[in-house]
């Protein structure tokens, strides 16, 4: 059959010929799928967004998962396509710098050198006289230096994009052009009906690659996908009289702060690209049009003129010149400018491979990684930040809209550790929100919720401080971590995802999916964690039998989605219901060693340790309202949560604040949080990853070896482990104390990265969970860990930093049942 006449069926249908949809059918192919995928393109490959891409890719990226995928993408384009395919990829080797004029550039060029390091790049940090060196051209007036990432380049789009394609259909994947898809149904088996000008086809699995399309694309299968196209400029020059005896070409400039963008030779041309950082572009809200092929918009001088009058500055040599070529395109940016890759939420079988706005800088990698994920059940790196369940139904489109906009002018912001992206906020305030905010309180958003940070206080300004080094928050969460440690804190923990899975079957569905054990009695909790097939950990939960048949289910506000996708999935014929609690469920947390005593005061239940055992949950009376009350601890200290209806929360949040005045009470966020568990050695999600079985992350205490559940085999046979969770105790400096992803080194080797850091407030110390390999992890092994470009001493621990024997959260009651 050629690639011309659309099959009646196949196992994966993507839509869409750009270089992520076939990065994808080429990836397939390679994991064994290749002659059971179709891609279907509506004109020719590349006609959307991929033709007029400029081509850049670099190392220079903080993010460890997203190094991992542009070094692949490297080191194909660089030798291995083309070697492999036979098919020309044009790659210009040239490197690149990126350029720091602040001292906060230059200390996010040292955590990203940190991050490169731990990830083996060829990357260095450099002065003005090495940049000149490589780049005579360029004016360095007021730069300080710059990340110089020799094996960067550039590559043309198409040809790429071409030579994926040649390799998907050497390994037997079908592309069928001028075949544009009209809809996507599923039928009632399950699988999917893809109709386009050509015919029908069925498949098990859809991909919808549409860019600029994909989220109309979306909404046929009644999706609502979130992204906006924005339009970018890029400029190529008259050719350069200086670059025409040039025997090599010059590395790439990124120039984050003057031109918003970047320069590179185009040929004997020069190249400049701009994303400017005040009146953004969007297009199409409603609808791109379907006859759009290979389409331009014309330039918007006055909108990107200051930043294009800069790297005329920047380049002298360019200032005389014309502008031989103007490109301005439609990009799409997803709300948070990370792009949907992985399955679509609430359907089974639909996958997402679009919103990319830097397809050809992150597609390939990120493509392998989910045909990994859609052929054995999980991708290798951690997928938190790309998969499109982390938005919920209240991504309208007006606030995709407002989200995109903000996106792109951040683009050449500096990536500052939790930067909050403050635009279309507040979205789902909790009812605690305007009492917190009028007493400090500096907010997140997490899946929509608004949930605290930290508390301003002593006359601190109320808002968000940024910097690698320690800001002013540091004292203020000190504070904090303080008065849960000395006396009692309370926080608002709205924003945790809470489901209900009741009915018959609740018990027989759950006990098949979590490694744990269910707790058996009414009242008991039971921590636990979901695998996927592979035996990666898909969550963490924690599991509370309410009554016979009723489960509550609580777990980090990002997981709702693949929590409820999860159990939906699984759940087969069992007489279970589903119910989502979030949105109409609230809850506190009151943790420290007086929280009893603020308790009493609030209500008539005996919160004895025989009246009310640890890990245990009662339904008792606070102010008036019934409400659940688990024992239980995330800080390590003697507490409790309120799970209750959101009517109750404000007045219960009243009353044990008034009664808790007296034991000095204080509020604190999610700083503090993170801080206090990482005292206590509980892992979160940064380590409880879908790229990590249980014994990789050093949990197996929490699975069972006398039941059956899904990935148990997996998690629990492997023969060797290519990496472990280890718990570092490093000594600070005072001044900056990491942010993950950091370089950790036994005897000059590097044997892993960081996964979470924090100051450890009552010990003293930085504190770390690291992925290294196993033969470092031993219990008071030293170590050296990269931090702001510097080696720190630190050391491996094999017991918590903070009350080592859990003493604490079990103590009993002193003073009021005495």
């Amino acid at each position: 059959m050629s690639d011309k006449s659309l099959p009646s069926h196949a196992r994966v249908v993507i839509v869409g010929g750009g270089v992520m949809g076939v990065g994808l059918a080429y990836h397939l192919a390679h994991e064994g799928w290749g002659a059971e995928t179709v891609l279907l393109e509506k004109a020719e490959l590349t006609s959307g967004s991929t033709w007029h891409a400029a081509g850049q890719i670099t190392h220079s990226t903080s993010s460890f998962g997203l190094g991992k995928c542009v070094d692949y993408n490297i080191g194909l384009y660089s030798g291995g396509l083309e070697a492999e395919t036979g098919q020309a990829v044009t790659w210009h080797g040239c490197g690149s710098f990126r350029l720091a004029y602040t001292e906060d550039e230059m200390d996010w060029l040292q955590h990203t050198l940190s991050v490169g390091r731990s990830l083996g790049f060829n990357i260095e940090l450099v002065g003005p006289s090495r940049i000149a060196e490589l780049h005579p051209f360029y004016n360095l007036d007021g730069v300080l230096g710059a990340l110089h990432t020799p094996d960067d380049g550039h590559v043309d789009p198409t040809n790429v994009t071409m030579a994926m394609a040649a390799g998907a259909r050497q390994k037997g994947a079908r592309i069928i052009r001028q075949c544009r898809a009209t809809n996507i149904t599923q039928a009632e088996s399950g699988e999917w009906v893809v109709e386009t000008q050509k015919g029908t086809i069925t498949c098990e699995h859809v991909v919808n690659a549409g860019g600029t399309y994909a989220r109309q694309m979306g909404e046929w299968s009644g999706l609502q996908l979130p992204m906006t196209s924005m339009t970018h400029h890029y400029f190529v020059t008259e050719p350069v009289p200086e670059f025409a005896d040039l025997d090599k070409e010059l590395p790439v400039i990124r120039d984050d702060r003057k031109v918003s963008g970047y320069i590179r030779m185009e040929q004997k041309r020069g190249l400049i690209g701009i994303y400017e950082k005040e009146n953004p572009n969007s297009v199409w809200h409603d609808h791109c049009p379907w006859d759009y092929e290979n389409w331009l918009f014309d330039a918007d001088y006055d909108r990107i003129m200051p930043w294009l009058e800069e790297s005329l500055n920047r380049m002298p040599i360019f200032a005389d010149l014309g502008i031989q070529r103007e490109v301005h395109g439609a990009i799409s940016h997803p709300p948070d400018g990370n792009p949907l890759i992985g399955p679509a939420p609430g359907v089974r079988n639909y996958w997402c491979c679009c919103g990319t706005q830097i397809g050809i800088g992150w597609g390939p990698g990120l493509t392998r990684e989910l045909a990994r994920w859609m052929v054995h059940g999980a991708a290798d790196i951690s997928m938190r930040d790309y998969d499109p369940r982390r938005f919920g139904s209240y991504a309208s489109k007006d606030w995709q809209v407002i989200k995109a906009e903000e996106d792109y002018c951040l683009r050449h912001e500096i990536p500052f550790p939790h930067f909050n992206r403050l635009a279309g906020r507040p979205v789902k305030p909790s009812p605690l929100y305007e009492r917190l905010k009028e007493k400090g309180a500096v907010y997140e958003e997490v899946y929509g919720h608004e949930r605290p940070r930290w508390f301003a206080r002593n006359g601190l300004e109320q808002r968000d401080y940024y910097g690698f080094k320690r800001t002013a928050t540091h004292d203020m969460v000190a504070l904090e971590c303080k008065a849960v440690r000395e006396a009692v804190g309370i926080m608002d923990i709205s924003a945790f995802t809470k489901v209900e899975v009741t009915g018959p079957g609740a018990e027989a569905l759950l006990d098949r999916l979590v490694a744990n054990r269910l707790p058996q009695k009414i009242g008991g909790i039971a921590l636990t964690h979901m695998l996927n097939r592979r035996g990666r950990i898909e969550l963490e939960t924690t599991v509370v039998k309410l009554e016979e048949g009723r489960y509550y289910l609580v777990c980090a506000a990002f997981f709702e989605q693949r929590l409820l996708d999860h159990l939906a999935q699984h759940k087969g014929d069992a007489d279970a219901e589903i119910i989502l609690r979030s949105n109409e469920w609230a809850a506190i947390t009151l943790n420290g060693p007086k929280a009893r005593d603020v308790l009493a005061q609030c209500t008539d239940a005996d919160l004895s340790n025989a009246g009310f055992r640890w890990l245990t949950a009662q339904e008792i009376t606070v102010a008036g309202h019934r409400l659940w009350a688990f024992r239980m601890s995330y800080a390590g200290e003697l507490g409790w949560e309120f799970h209750m209806p959101r009517e109750a929360a404000l007045d219960v949040y009243n009353a044990l604040w008034d009664a808790g005045v007296a034991h000095g009470i204080t509020d604190y966020g999610s700083f503090a949080m993170n801080a206090l568990r990482m005292e206590k050695m509980f892992k979160g999600a940064g380590e409880l990853t879908n790229e990590v079985t249980l014994a990789e992350a050093d949990v197996l205490r929490f699975a069972r070896t006398d039941k059956d559940y899904l990935g148990k085999a997996h998690t629990l046979n492997a023969d060797t482990l290519p990496w472990v969770c280890a718990y570092l105790e490093i000594e600070p400096d005072g001044v900056e104390d990491g942010h993950g992803g950091e370089a950790v080194l036994v005897e000059g080797q590097v044997v892993g990265s960081t996964a979470s850091v924090a100051f450890g407030h009552t010990v003293g110390k930085i504190l770390a969970f690291a992925y290294i390999k196993p033969h470092a992890n031993v219990a008071g092994q030293e170590v050296e860990v990269i931090i702001a470009g510097k080696p720190r001493r630190g050391r491996i621990l094999d017991a918590p930093v903070y009350d080592p024997e859990s003493l604490l959260p079990r103590a009993d009651a002193m003073e009021v049942f005495a």
